[in-house]
């Protein structure tokens, strides 16, 4: 099939979000500025830069009268943390993806426990393999088709890393054992379960 986006695609649900796969979700706690933590995971998320490193989430369904938290809390604090979510964390990250409301402490709410950060105020989800310390850079505001609001990225430098000493093995992260959780597309998702190494090749001579 072809779709082109600006006409119905005519399949059960739109395939977009399955198309781009698998993306690894962002855990992002934050804090509001009247001092109200938040915990919100997004699949629009990933590195995008390695020096310095720095880090993005993306949000739909946002305007001036309803911001989402995360990226609202991130602007007007300058602060947020991304922890990872492994195979175990999985069901305590999908019961913090519901739509609750700005003054509602989510892991409080929901019994998840956390933990000080080094450098920055935002608490990170303690039983996470790693966690990202991030300091707000900017936000990239972009068009929204149908839903009325907007969606935007927000960018951070990550200025602190944990890694647990129990997901390390010989140096390297050891990522069979943390099994990341990605997302799919629909409501459905995977995790990290086999690895593979690929050296980058050298450069071949044209041939004569």
């Amino acid at each position: 099939m072809f779709w082109n986006t600006n006409e119905p695609h005519g399949l059960p649900r739109d395939p977009f979000k399955s198309c781009v796969i698998p993306r690894p979700i962002g855990w992002i706690s934050t804090i509001s500025p009247e001092g109200v933590h938040n915990l919100a995971p997004y699949s629009f998320f990933n590195g995008v830069a390695g020096d310095p490193p720095m880090v993005m989430f993306g949000s739909g369904m946002r305007s001036a009268e309803a911001p989402k938290d995360s990226i609202y809390n991130a602007e007007k604090t300058g602060e947020f943390v991304c922890s990872m979510v492994s195979y175990e964390l999985t069901d305590a990250m999908n019961d913090s993806s519901a739509g609750y409301e700005p003054q509602i402490d989510e892991a409080a709410h929901l019994g998840i426990e956390m933990e000080p950060s080094e450098l920055v105020k935002p608490l990170r989800v303690k039983a996470s393999p790693i966690h990202l310390e991030c300091t707000y850079f900017d936000t990239m505001e972009l068009p929204a088709d149908r839903n009325g609001g907007g969606n935007a990225i927000c960018v951070g430098r990550v200025v602190g890393v944990h890694i647990k000493d129990d997901y390390l093995k010989d140096g390297f992260v050891d990522v069979e054992k943390i099994r990341p959780v990605a997302r799919l597309g629909y409501m459905d998702y995977t995790s990290v379960q086999e690895v593979f190494t690929l050296l980058r090749p050298e450069v071949k001579p044209a041939a004569e």
